[in-house]
């Protein structure tokens, strides 16, 4: 597989390029639908110009791996505005994943930028809390995906705009919609509720284990909540 790559993505947004800068550009706003919204920026090399482009670089690896990524901001038809994603760069010398990168990381971009317009529709402007955790090393494994979903109540196949309940033993039930629908190699469940977006990532193929991002837009105490899906996840696994 090749070890450069890179990933382009466009959406058309229902948001102003002022609410779409705030949802990219700051941590208030990443916290609402970023991957890594946390991610301390010591050592970054960054670009700005507001409202209009945003370029972030991470310092080259001892392998020579780096990722950039790149967002232009542009107005678009009554109102929308139109976003330009790039993620780019080198895996490294010694990258040698059976996977191809550009390709599965592109899905999970997908999602990402779905997020993004979901935030934006919905919870624009509010306080948001990211709360992740990840399955132990158990989880990585076949059938590890029918495990997770199990194991929050759900049967069946999901369709975009379908009503859910999820009941992750030991957490509050989730009632909320599906929010994002991926071909089935591709396992994402995506869940709006009143208060969040809960995202849950099969990472298996990657080699990695099960995961979980929420974007929850209401007053929690975020460790106290990562603790309890991380304490989930072991359960679910163990």
């Amino acid at each position: 597989m090749s070890k450069n790559f890179e990933i382009r993505k466009t959406v058309v947004l229902e948001a102003t390029p002022e609410q779409v800068w705030r949802a990219v550009a700051t941590p208030e706003g990443q916290a609402g639908w970023s991957p890594d919204p946390y991610q301390p920026m010591e050592g970054m090399h960054v670009e700005a110009t507001e409202n209009e482009r945003l370029a972030v670089r991470t310092p080259e690896a001892a392998n020579g791996a780096f990722h950039a990524f790149e967002y232009l901001i542009s107005a678009g038809d009554r109102g929308t505005t139109v976003l330009t994603f790039v993620h780019s760069g080198y895996l490294g010398d010694d990258w040698d994943a059976e996977f191809d990168f550009g390709e599965m990381t592109g899905h999970g971009w997908d999602m990402y930028l779905h997020t993004l317009a979901q935030y934006l529709e919905h919870f624009a402007d509010r306080p948001a809390h990211f709360v992740t955790a990840q399955g132990p090393a158990s989880s990585a494994g076949p059938g590890a995906w029918e495990t997770l979903v199990g194991a929050l109540g759900v049967t069946g196949p999901l369709t975009l705009g379908q009503r859910v309940r999820l009941t992750p033993e030991g957490l509050p039930p989730l009632d909320g919609v599906v929010d994002f629908a991926y071909p089935e190699f591709v396992n994402f469940l995506a869940v709006r509720t009143e208060d969040g977006l809960y995202r849950f990532h099969d990472n298996s193929p990657m080699g990695m284990p099960q995961a979980v991002g929420h974007y929850i837009f209401t007053e929690i105490d975020r460790d106290a909540t990562e603790r309890a899906w991380q304490d989930w996840l072991a359960r679910v696994f163990a």
